[in-house]
């Protein structure tokens, strides 16, 4: 007779690997393509940070270009780091092109071609990726629907019985990675110019840009007319906005 506890042991043990390997792959790709990027970014609170652009699966962290010395607290710092249940609180984060290097400035023209004239491969890649995640609904109900199958079945069935909160763990860790934010709209207009209205505080603001990619967190914008603050100086500069305040609309250019 089976030993069902050691088991119940190793099924814990296989999904808390499984789990472990797949999160620690998810990253944001709009957040990832700025990754190693010297980034401007400003939070809802109106705090703006600046620095080099390091990306992990749970959040970001900017590397300051040199040590920071908070007088108030007394105490330096070298990074700031935003956890991803905080991105709600960003206005935006930016990249401005004037302060590349020519090694970041030569890999972000490589991405823009890539961006406004994709290969064929990269063209099939994320249309099997946007597959996945239209039908990830029905995936999980299948995974359901086989899973409550072979709890029926003799002996399989029993050493499955009770684990019911480790398969939904597994389930929930491995199909995050396979949904996407499939939008067919913004798809249609990916490598195009488009204008992007964001409404903060009640006010709105447009950027006109080429659509990068976008995400369930962020929307890119690559080519834009950027102006800080109360300057009257516009600088070029790629953009990341959280989903959630920007909408996008086609230039017609």
């Amino acid at each position: 007779m089976p030993d069902t506890f050691a088991i119940t042991i190793i099924f814990i043990i296989v999904c808390t690997v499984v789990g472990a390997f797949i999160k620690g792959r998810t990253k944001d790709r709009c957040l990832d393509d700025f990754s190693g990027f010297r980034v401007t970014l400003e939070r809802a609170d109106g705090k703006t940070v600046w620095g080099k652009l390091r990306v992990e699966n749970s959040g970001l962290e900017l590397i300051y270009d040199k040590p920071y010395f908070d007088e108030k607290d007394g105490h330096a710092e070298t990074s700031y780091i935003l956890y991803k249940n905080e991105y709600g609180d960003l206005r935006h984060i930016v990249c401005y092109l004037d302060e590349l290097d020519p090694a970041k400035a030569e890999l972000r023209a490589k991405s823009l071609e890539k961006t406004t004239n994709p290969a064929w491969h990269s063209r099939l890649t994320r249309r099997v990726r946007n597959v996945f995640g239209t039908v990830r609904d029905s995936i999980l109900e299948v995974f359901n629907l086989f899973m409550g199958k072979m709890k029926s079945a003799g002996s399989v069935g029993k050493l499955l019985q009770g684990q019911d909160k480790y398969i939904a763990q597994m389930q929930q860790q491995a199909f995050s990675a396979v949904g996407s934010a499939y939008e067919p709209i913004l798809e249609r207009y990916l490598g195009k110019r488009v204008i992007m209205a964001v409404v903060r505080e009640g006010k709105k603001k447009e950027y006109e840009g080429i659509l990068k990619d976008y995400t369930t967190e962020f929307i890119e914008l690559l080519d834009i007319k950027y102006k800080e603050g109360g300057e009257q100086k516009v600088r070029e500069a790629d953009i990341l906005v959280p989903r959630a305040l920007g909408t996008v609309r086609h230039s017609g250019v």
